[in-house]
């Protein structure tokens, strides 16, 4: 005892800044260490929930199951062929919702296909057909599909095909339009139906012609190479773009069609930094889909968001949503866009997080903070909080300034409840008024409140003492 009072009085603190800063100004070293109890009225679900007996091995058994899928790229066909869409059907991102409910953006993107798939010849005649359920609605989600922002699918956009070899599921997702003034962003002008048709005419067959004349693309290996060059997987994607380019520009320029087409097809994609997000999109959904549906596991296996809810599904509830309402991301507008110009948070892209990429890999990408906002610091300091609330660290995903730990995989329910902590998403922001397009970036998180409400469901499903 003599000897350690002759030391350096050394504190760590936890909730207790009073003392933390009476002990600085007296030249103490303090590390704080962040706590609060957990959300209110949640402590008999998390004690029913600690002690279910299965809990431990059904998450183990998640987090091995994502791990062990292998997302490979096999084929790029329109949505008809690959999800069974009629010619009225449409899909959106996020939970399911009604006309009456839905956001500016998703309202304007909805209008926009109706214009691109020819069931009305002006976008204002389009809510008409809405309003009397003409045109069916339903979440990307139940189809085993991904949309970024909007998320909006109809029959004659083309998809691209994601496999498990292993297993054989498929997930799918839209082809990348590019930022700005496009339709995921709820933007409906005439320029935005011209790129629709190009890219159904010529980008789509001739990214399928490539594909098909192509080995299988590992999706998961470019998504691993991408976050050591400083890609996140989510609102960055430059160097995940162009491997994808290096492997199919040969396929293409064999592919049959014109030097002129396949100049057409590569400038675009080599022009659009974000187009490779809707490869990386599906890719983590088909692992995540693999954790789907193991009783007694706490992680969430979906985020999603339509600008109205923001929704989760946890393995061990099935396909149960829990939602609450969207919020408004916090971060850096274009031109004069300010926060009241901004729609609620909207979009499946927060796919990405769940699976580790997106906000929990911003370590990885420093320079997303040029887009979201924020410091080098923050971006350090949001990829170590997501390790307080997953599971485990991503085998594949590698942080190199982070010594190549892996990144935060699989969020735990009771861990989100019993900090606190909310997982923290990096996204686009599209105006509130349908038709304005992108206005921002920023970031955001979950209502707080759905992690309660899914923490009681899996409660209920806990088995009884004894």
């Amino acid at each position: 005892m003599t000897d350690l009072l002759r030391r350096d009085v050394a504190l760590i603190t936890a909730g207790v800044d009073l003392f933390a800063d009476a002990a600085e100004q007296q030249a103490a070293r303090v590390t704080r260490v962040d706590w609060l109890p957990p959300m209110p009225g949640t402590q008999a679900d998390l004690a029913t929930v600690a002690a279910d007996p299965r809990r431990v091995a059904a998450n183990a058994d998640a987090v091995r199951r994502v791990q062990s899928v292998r997302a490979l790229l096999v084929d790029v066909v329109p949505a008809a062929d690959a999800l069974g869409l009629g010619p009225r059907d449409v899909l959106h991102a996020g939970p399911p919702i009604e006309w009456a409910r839905a956001s500016g953006p998703l309202r304007g993107a909805l209008m926009g296909a109706a214009v691109f798939e020819g069931l009305v010849d002006d976008p204002d005649d389009a809510p008409a057909l809405l309003e009397r359920g003409e045109i069916h609605l339903d979440s990307c989600h139940h189809h085993s599909a991904v949309g970024p922002m909007a998320g909006v699918i109809s029959p004659s956009m083309w998809v691209f095909v994601l496999e498990d070899p292993a297993t054989g599921r498929r997930t799918y997702c839209s082809l990348n339009e590019g930022l700005g003034k496009v339709l995921r962003y709820g933007a409906y002008s005439a320029e935005v139906t011209d790129r629709l048709r190009w890219m159904s005419a010529l980008l789509g067959p001739v990214l399928q012609a490539a594909v098909r004349g192509h080995d299988p693309v590992d999706v998961t290996a470019i998504l691993a190479q991408m976050v050591q060059m400083g890609d996140e997987g989510h609102n960055r994607n430059r160097a995940g773009t162009l491997m994808l380019l290096r492997e199919l520009a040969p396929a293409m320029i064999e592919s049959g069609f014109s030097s002129d087409q396949v100049a057409q097809a590569a400038r675009f994609v080599g022009g659009n930094d974000h187009f490779f997000l809707n490869l990386g999109m599906p890719a983590c959904k088909l692992a995540l889909d693999a954790a789907r549906g193991i009783a007694g596991s706490t992680m969430v296996v979906a985020m999603a968001r339509n600008g109205t809810d923001f929704g989760i599904q946890v393995s061990g509830t099935g396909d149960t949503w829990f939602t609450g309402p969207a919020l408004v991301p916090d971060g850096l507008f274009l031109g004069d866009y300010g926060p009241q110009d901004a729609n609620p948070d909207i979009g499946d892209s927060a796919i990405t997080e769940t699976a580790g990429l997106g906000g929990f890999a911003m370590a990885a990408a420093p320079a997303i903070v040029r887009f979201v906002g924020g410091t080098v610091a923050d971006a350090l300091a949001n990829t170590r909080r997501m390790y307080e609330i997953t599971l485990a660290e991503h085998e594949t995903f590698a942080v190199p300034v982070l010594d190549f730990r892996g990144t935060p995989l699989g969020i735990d329910v009771t861990k989100v409840v019993r900090t606190g902590i909310l997982p923290q998403i990096n996204t686009g922001m599209a105006g509130k008024v349908a038709g304005t397009g992108q206005v921002g970036a920023g970031l955001v998180t979950p209502p707080a409140e759905i992690f309660p409400a899914a923490l009681r469901a899996l409660a209920a499903a806990a088995p009884g003492p004894g």
